[in-house]
C-alpha cells in the first residue's frame, strides 16, 4: 500500500499573520511539521500543498516538495487537487496539519495501520482522552463519541456524551467518557475525491466540522486513542512557548536536527 503525506497550507492566518513562515528559531514552522512527517516510516513521501509562492520558496529552500494550488475553502479541498493531479499512485493520503510543529511520527504510522487493519473503513483520524471539564465545555475542543469498534458516532463542540446527573468534573473522577478529536486524518484516495466534490452537507453547516460531512454522506470512520497530542501554533503566545522549548536544553523536538 502506497501512502502519502500532503500538508495543505495557506500563508495568512486569522489570530497568527503568516505563521507557517516565522522563524525564531532558525527554520520556518513548517520546515518542522515537514522534518517530523518525513521521519513517519509509513509514507513513500511529504508534499506541501500551497497556493502562496512565498511558503513554495521556502519549501524548496529547505529541500521539500511544493505543489501549488488554486484557492480552495479547505486543506481537505487543497489536497484533492494535488492528488487528483500528481499523485496517481497513492491508496491512501494523510492530512497533516501545518502547524503542529511537534507532531509524533508515530502517529501518522498509527493512521496508516488503522486503515490496513479495516478495509472497510474510508477514513481514519486520532482522539485522545480529555483531561479537564474545562476542555469538556469548550466549543473550541471538538469531541467524538465512538462504536464499541472504534467507528466514529458523531464529532461535535458540544460536550458528548452529556452527563445528565452529574457535572463533567464529578464524571472525570470517577471515568473518562470524553475523547478530544485530533485534527489529522488519513484517507483512500478514490473517497477523498469523491468526498470533496460533495457539497457542504447539513450537520457541517452547523457545527463547521468537515468531517461530518462523511459521516452524513454513510462513510466509515475509524479513530485510534492516543495517550499524547501536539499543541497546535494559534497564537502569538503559542508562538513564543514553541520557541522557549526549541530552545530548552534536553528538549527534542520531533523532526529536530
Amino acid at each position: 500500500m502506497r501512502c502519502y503525506g500532503v500538508i495543505p497550507a495557506r500563508l495568512q492566518s486569522t489570530r497568527l499573520p503568516r505563521k507557517l513562515l516565522l522563524a525564531e528559531t532558525g527554520r520556518p514552522l513548517i520546515q518542522y511539521v515537514w522534518e517530523a512527517a518525513r521521519k513517519a516510516k509509513s509514507l513513500a513521501d511529504v508534499l506541501i500543498a500551497t497556493d502562496s509562492a512565498e511558503i513554495a520558496e521556502a519549501v524548496c529552500g529547505f529541500g521539500g516538495r511544493a505543489e501549488m494550488t488554486g484557492e480552495h475553502p479547505s486543506g481537505t479541498d487543497r489536497i484533492a487537487e494535488v492528488v487528483r493531479r500528481s499523485l496517481p499512485d497513492a491508496d491512501l493520503i494523510v492530512n497533516i496539519q501545518g502547524d503542529e510543529p511537534e507532531l509524533d511520527p508515530v502517529h501518522i504510522d498509527r493512521l496508516v495501520a488503522l486503515m490496513c487493519e479495516h478495509p472497510a473503513a474510508e477514513m481514519a483520524t486520532l482522539a485522545t482522552p480529555i483531561l479537564s471539564a474545562e476542555q469538556v465545555l469548550a466549543p473550541s475542543c471538538v469531541k467524538v463519541v465512538c462504536a464499541a469498534d472504534g467507528r466514529a458516532l458523531y464529532f461535535s463542540r458540544a460536550p458528548i456524551p452529556f452527563s445528565r446527573d452529574q457535572s463533567p468534573a464529578e464524571v472525570l473522577h470517577t471515568s473518562n467518557p470524553w475523547l478530544l478529536h485530533l485534527g489529522i486524518y488519513a484517507y483512500r484516495r478514490a473517497f477523498l475525491l469523491e468526498l470533496t466534490q460533495r457539497p457542504t452537507s447539513r450537520l457541517e453547516q452547523l457545527e463547521k466540522l468537515e468531517q461530518l460531512r462523511a459521516l452524513e454522506a454513510g462513510a466509515q470512520i475509524q479513530v485510534g486513542v492516543v495517550e499524547q497530542h501536539s499543541v497546535g501554533i494559534d497564537t502569538p503566545e503559542d508562538y513564543a512557548r514553541f520557541v522557549n522549548r526549541s530552545k530548552s536544553p534536553g528538549m527534542a523536538i520531533p523532526g529536530s536536527i
